[in-house]
């Protein structure tokens, strides 16, 4: 995947389809959803629920692995974002500098606004 960082550019007169146009933006505060499914999934568990920044939204968009591993995708494609999150957010004992942080391709479907 290569990276874009600005997202797809908007066509007078035409609506994109559902999936089209990235949620979020280059530089926006988001959080790592907080669920436990069942099954095999591709967001470490201790990610879950930490608050990070997008840093790039992935170019081509892709279908979700997750649900297709299940059959129930049906071709929709969606974005992956490059987030960074902050080491100290991870673990509170970190040693390391402050301004360490881990970054990670994330499916748009684990990802919701934070609160500022």
């Amino acid at each position: 995947m290569k990276s874009a960082q600005t997202p797809t550019r908007k066509i007078e007169g035409i609506v994109p389809a559902f999936g089209e146009m990235p949620i979020f933006a280059v530089g926006q505060r988001v959080k790592v959803s907080d669920r436990a499914p069942v099954g095999h999934y591709r967001v470490p568990s201790y990610l879950r629920g930490k608050t990070a920044v997008v840093e790039a939204i992935m170019e081509p968009k892709a279908v979700n692995n997750e649900e297709e591993a299940f059959g129930r995708n049906a071709g929709a494609v969606r974005h992956y974002y490059r987030i960074a999150v902050a080491m100290t957010s991870i673990w509170s004992d970190y040693a390391g500098s402050p301004g360490d942080g881990l970054r990670i391709e994330v499916f748009e479907t684990w990802l919701e606004g934070a609160s500022e």
